[in-house]
C-alpha cells in the first residue's frame, strides 16, 4: 500500500520535526538520513509516512540540480499522493544557499506538479502566515520574521517577511498568494482563479485552526494537481488536522515520557540565543558546558587536537557525575562567532566543518561513556552530526515542544537504538536539555 505521504528534508531537525508530527498523529513514520537501501526499507515495510533528510539547506542551486533529482524520484516512485520539500519554518533560504527556488524547480519536474503550493506557517510552533507574511516567536514575543533573530542568521540572513518577494530573488517561477480571507470564506475558488493565471507557487496563509484546516483541506481535495507541495511541517499539521477532520486518520493519544535517565551527552552548533538561554539553564542543572573552539579548529592540522580535546573534557565530565555539553559559540555576539568568520573563506564550508566536528566529539563521548541518549542542537549541525555518528533512521517516540521531540536512531554500527533528540536553534523551552534528560513527555 502507498504512504499517506512522503517528504524531503532540507535539514535533519526540520525533517525530524514533520515526522514528529505524523508520529504523534498515530501514523506509522520513519525518516532516512538517504536513500535506504532495500534491506532497510524492508524494515519499516508498514510506514505510512517516509521522508529523506538532507542537508540541502546548506548547498547552493547547482549541488540541488545535481543531488535532488533521485532522493525526489525515489519518494516520488513509492506513490504517495504528495510530496512535501520540508524547509525550515523560518524559511531559511538564499539564491546562494539553500535555495527553497531551487527546490521548487526541481520538484515539479520531477513530479509534473501543475503547482507548488507553500505553507511554511505552523501556529503549534508560533509560526503565523498573514497576507503572505512570515511571523515567528521566541521567548521575547512574536516578530515579523525580517525583525526577529532571523535577521541575524549568519548565512540566511532574512531582510524580507513576504515570502513570495524573499523567493522571487530565487526563481522566475509566477506565484500567487492565498490569503486569510480566501481560506476563511472557502479558497478553492482562489486556487482555482491562481491555476488558471499560470501560478506555479502558491502561498498559503495559516493563523490558527480555522485556517489551517483549509489549508489541509485545499491540499488534500487538490492533490492530484498539486502533488507537490513545500513548507515547514506546517504542511504536516494541515493536513492532520484535515484528515482528523475528515476521517481519513483516527485520533491518538499523546505517546508519554521515554523516562529520565541520569546523564546525556549533547552538542550544540547553534548561535541562537534562544540556545544560549538554553545552554544557560543547563550549566545551573547538572550539565558541563565545555566550549569547542571552532575556530582553532578551522585551521587544518589543530581540528583534530580541537576534536579530542572536547572528546577528553566531555568524558571526564561524564566521569563526575555530570552531563556534558559541548558548545562552539553562546549567541550571536559570543566573540566565538566573529572568531570563526574571520579565518572562514567560505561560511558554508565552515559549518559543514563544524557540525561534523561536533558529531565526531559527540560520538567519542558516546563510545567513551556508554550515554544511550542524546541532543544535537543546530539544523546544520544535526545533519552533519548525524551522518559522523553513522545513523540511517529515527522514529518519533517521545513529544516535548512541537519539532524538537525524542527518537530512535537506527544504524549499522555502535550507536543502533540510540535516543536522540534534534534541536532548530531557535527552537525548545528553556529547559530543552533537561526536558530530553527527564525523557520528554507531553507538559
Amino acid at each position: 500500500m502507498a504512504p499517506l505521504i512522503t517528504w524531503f528534508g532540507d535539514d535533519f531537525t526540520g525533517s525530524a520535526a514533520a515526522m514528529e508530527v505524523l508520529a504523534f498523529a498515530g501514523i506509522e513514520t520513519v525518516l532516512f538520513s538517504d536513500v535506504p537501501s532495500e534491506a532497510l526499507m524492508a524494515r519499516f515495510s508498514g510506514a505510512q509516512a517516509v521522508g529523506i533528510a538532507s542537508t540541502a539547506r546548506t548547498h547552493g542551486p547547482d549541488w540541488m540540480r545535481a543531488h535532488l533529482p533521485a532522493p525526489l524520484g525515489f519518494l516520488h516512485g513509492l506513490g504517495a499522493p504528495i510530496l512535501h520539500y520540508k524547509v525550515c519554518s523560518t524559511f531559511d533560504s538564499s539564491p546562494t544557499s539553500g535555495s527553497i527556488g531551487t527546490a521548487i524547480e526541481v520538484g515539479l519536474k520531477v513530479t509534473d506538479a501543475q503547482a507548488a503550493p507553500m505553507v511554511v506557517a505552523a501556529p503549534q510552533m508560533r509560526r503565523y502566515q498573514a497576507f503572505g507574511h512570515l511571523f515567528a516567536g521566541n521567548f521575547d514575543g512574536v516578530f515579523r520574521l525580517d525583525r526577529s533573530i532571523m535577521a541575524r542568521h549568519p548565512v540566511t540572513p532574512m531582510d524580507e517577511a513576504d515570502l513570495l518577494r524573499h523567493l522571487a530573488h530565487q526563481t522566475d517561477l509566477p506565484s500567487a498568494l492565498i490569503d486569510l480571507e480566501a481560506l476563511w470564506s472557502g479558497p478553492q475558488g482562489a486556487l482555482d482563479a491562481a491555476l488558471a493565471g499560470g501560478a506555479r507557487v502558491l502561498s498559503i496563509d495559516s493563523m490558527e485552526p480555522v485556517s489551517e484546516a483549509a489549508a489541509g483541506r485545499l491540499l488534500w481535495d487538490n492533490r492530484d494537481r498539486l502533488g507537490f507541495s513545500v513548507g515547514s511541517q506546517g504542511v504536516e499539521y494541515a493536513l492532520v488536522r484535515h484528515w482528523l477532520e475528515a476521517g481519513v486518520i483516527a485520533p491518538a493519544p499523546m505517546p508519554g515520557s521515554a523516562g529520565r535517565v541520569a546523564q546525556i551527552a549533547a552538542v550544540s552548533g547553534s548561535v541562537s540565543p534562544s540556545t544560549a538561554q538554553q545552554i544557560a539553564w543547563a550549566e545551573a542543572h547538572g550539565f558541563k558546558a565545555i566550549r569547542f573552539d571552532a575556530a582553532r579548529a578551522l585551521q587544518g592540522e589543530r581540528a583534530a587536537e580541537e576534536i579530542a580535546r572536547a572528546v577528553k573534557a566531555g568524558v571526564e565530565a561524564a566521569s563526575q557525575g555530570a552531563s556534558p555539553l559541548i558548545c562552539s559559540a553562546t549567541g550571536p555576539d559570543d566573540p566565538a562567532v566573529a572568531a570563526v568568520r574571520a579565518v572562514a573563506t567560505d561560511m558554508s564550508a565552515a559549518n559543514e566543518m563544524i557540525g561534523q566536528a561536533l558529531g565526531e566529539i559527540l560520538d567519542g563521548i558516546l563510545t567513551a561513556t556508554g550515554i544511550r541518549r542524546a541532543v544535537i542542537s543546530g539544523g546544520d549541525t544535526s545533519g552533519h552530526g548525524m551522518r559522523a555518528l553513522g545513523l540511517s533512521a529515527l522514529q518519533a517516540i517521545a513529544p516535548t515542544i512541537p519539532g524538537a521531540g525524542l527518537n530512535r536512531a537506527y544504524g549499522d554500527g555502535a550507536h543502533d537504538s540510540l535516543e536522540i533528540a534534534l534541536k532548530g536553534g531557535q527552537m525548545g523551552s528553556e529547559d530543552f536539555f533537561g526536558w530530553i534528560r527527564d525523557g520528554g513527555g507531553a507538559r
